[in-house]
């Protein structure tokens, strides 16, 4: 039986990675912190010249969305597929693939094939333009294996809101570990502060790891009961097992709801409100807050929009908490 969610001692369930770099900064144990993060823009490209394809990634055509270069749709009014050959300031600038011939050639897409490794919704190639600085330990395969755990994610509800989930989950990883830099908690003085109650811990400690930054010791022990794993004696599993790492964040993800009303997961889907995820993850320290906890919110928005695009789907609204 998992251990029941508990709240953290001040209502702050975990500190991230990152964010304790920024709160190290302020006091000059690091340099400066890098600039908020920018939206994406597409740059301008020339012609290519476009053939059948025989098998191809595609996504559904929505009015105003601007679609990356190369990104294929599937334009439903006449069921043709399409391609974004050249891009202007805001990559397809929302044009429409039967009218702006410019942008768009027909393409073939008759045999289409799962859009990345092992089914899940993200390639890698868009994993790695995600994440171009990542530390190796955060592999792509790991990802996938750790999807085999909760095959729900990122797959229901449709290709878009699939696709707006996979993109809020990624965002929300970025910012807990500066880009999948970041394997453990940076405030080494923290580390022996997770247990509760106080005392109780023995040597172990349950400082944030992986790519959700897992951390208190009842959060290790109900991870590992819902995936076959004794975390609360092997805590490090977390920060040297990659699919395990990958594991821990998806069942926070699935299964967790922190300060919110709903799991990241169910916001999404059923909510379609990606502010929500965030205040499930650490609302206690960014939502309704000022400051860097109020940064914080804001960067994990500007990554969700910027990873929405690379996917081609619209962020849609409710991005803050």
């Amino acid at each position: 039986m998992n251990a029941p969610h508990q709240t953290a001692p001040h209502g702050k369930r975990r500190r991230t990675a990152w964010a304790v770099a920024g709160l190290l900064c302020a006091h000059g144990a690091f340099a400066a912190p890098q600039a908020p993060p920018e939206e994406l823009s597409a740059a301008p490209s020339a012609t290519t010249q476009v053939g059948p394809n025989a098998t191809c990634t595609y996504v559904d055509w929505s009015r105003g969305i601007n679609y990356t270069l190369g990104t294929i749709v599937k334009y439903l009014p006449n069921g043709q597929y399409y391609k974004l050959v050249n891009v202007g300031s805001n990559g397809s600038d929302g044009t429409d693939p039967t009218i702006s011939t410019w942008y768009w050639q027909p393409t073939s897409c008759d045999n289409t094939t799962p859009p990345g490794g092992g089914g899940f919704i993200v390639t890698q190639a868009q994993f790695n333009q995600m994440f171009p600085n990542r530390n190796p330990f955060y592999t792509y395969a790991g990802l996938v294996a750790a999807i085999k755990s909760y095959p729900n994610f990122a797959h229901e509800g449709g290709d878009t809101i699939a696709r707006q989930e996979a993109a809020a989950f990624l965002a929300n990883v970025n910012q807990e570990t500066g880009g999948l830099v970041h394997i453990r908690e940076l405030n080494q003085a923290n580390w022996n502060h997770y247990c509760a109650p106080a005392g109780t811990c023995g040597n172990k400690q349950y400082y944030g790891r992986g790519p959700i930054q897992l951390s208190w010791n009842y959060n290790y022990a109900a991870a590992g009961n819902a995936l076959g794993l004794d975390l609360l004696n092997n805590p490090d599993l977390v920060a040297t097992n990659a699919a395990i790492a990958w594991q821990t964040a998806l069942w926070y993800w699935m299964t967790q709801r922190g300060g919110a009303s709903n799991t990241p997961h169910q916001a999404m889907v059923n909510l379609r409100a990606f502010g929500e995820t965030i205040r499930a993850i650490n609302g206690g320290i960014e939502c309704n807050a000022s400051g860097l906890g109020h940064q914080q919110m804001l960067n994990r928005g500007t990554y969700y929009r910027n990873f929405a695009a690379i996917l081609g789907v619209p962020p849609g609204n409710n991005l803050t908490c």
